[in-house]
């Protein structure tokens, strides 16, 4: 049913860690495209992302209806809500420094280039992105139940509806072009 394996794209991801970010990107994106041939658009845009309180951007690099795959990251740091989504997520660190903690969790847990994050099914976080922060994520599960996190802040608070847009518009496309592949 999965396309993708966290191992693999955590062990991508490492070999790029160190790396000048935009030789990073370019590092993991090849890789990516070796690993799963036809699957990686590397041509879209970056998309603001204002989501449970944070802001950063993303780049859609694939994306199904029951996975994707993204760049994301701030350049001057977020703060915010992770979510709570019946979908696993997996950030994988290439650049700066990112706290997370769980609910109950009376000391933060810290994440550093070539770490690798996870945030299971139905539970929640609070997560800060410091400055120059970037990581590859990777989502299983029921991925359109995901959208309304990422897009309401675009509707109900800073009425960035460009940027819910192309994020709506980009995952469509990619999600409509894996089904016609017979890809749920």
């Amino acid at each position: 049913m999965y396309l993708f394996s966290p191992e693999t794209l955590h062990s991508i991801t490492q070999q790029a860690t160190g790396k000048p970010l935009d030789e990073a990107f370019n590092h993991i994106r090849e890789r990516l495209d070796e690993t799963w041939p036809n699957r990686i658009h590397a041509d879209k845009p970056w998309i603001f992302n204002n989501a449970a309180g944070a802001m950063g951007q993303l780049k859609l690099l694939y994306a199904s209806m029951s996975e994707y795959i993204i760049f994301f990251g701030t350049p001057i740091g977020t703060e915010g809500h992770s979510g709570r989504y019946f979908a696993d997520v997996h950030d994988f660190m290439i650049q700066g420094e990112m706290w997370t903690y769980f609910e109950g969790d009376l000391e933060k847990t810290i994440y550093l280039p070539g770490d690798w994050a996870t945030l299971p099914a139905r539970r929640a976080k609070g997560y800060r992105a410091h400055a120059d922060t970037w990581m590859l994520e990777y989502a299983r599960g029921p991925i359109p139940l995901m959208l309304p996190t990422g897009s309401f802040d675009n509707i109900f608070s800073n009425l960035d509806l460009r940027s819910m847009f192309y994020l709506y518009w980009t995952y469509g496309k990619m999600a409509i072009s894996e089904l016609l592949k017979g890809k749920i």
